[in-house]
């Protein structure tokens, strides 16, 4: 999935008169960790049972219409390339902003791993 077919299935939602705005996350690999440590190349495991249940979350949320997520699992991912889509369309800025920023949070510290090789 690329993220225009994301944001087309977003504006194809049946409440998409609701939104407002339409945030999107894309995680991109960096060429080294938080601590400086030089990056070649990583792979993501992703648990769907708690993806799934994130997204279900999210959507409950106030104001939030529509929750997508991409996320390139099971493959060499290299410095540069996109690791993840997070695209979340709702009525309000405040709404959508806390929405996107939980989620995020949660995704990545819940329901994804990084296997990394280092230089």
């Amino acid at each position: 999935m690329n993220i225009n077919e994301m944001i087309a299935k977003v504006k194809a939602h049946p409440d998409y008169s609701k939104v407002g705005m339409t945030l999107i996350h894309n995680g991109v690999v960096r060429e080294a960790t938080r601590e400086g440590r030089g990056v070649t190349d990583l792979e993501i495991i992703v648990d769907h049972t708690i993806l799934d249940n994130i997204i279900k979350e999210t959507k409950k949320r106030k104001g939030i219409v529509e929750v997508l997520v991409w996320i390139a699992e099971g493959q060499t991912l290299l410095v540069g390339d996109d690791i993840m889509y997070l695209v979340i369309a709702g009525d309000i800025r405040e709404n959508v902003q806390d929405a996107l920023r939980d989620a995020l949070d949660k995704i990545k510290t819940t329901a994804t791993k990084k296997k990394q090789s280092y230089k």
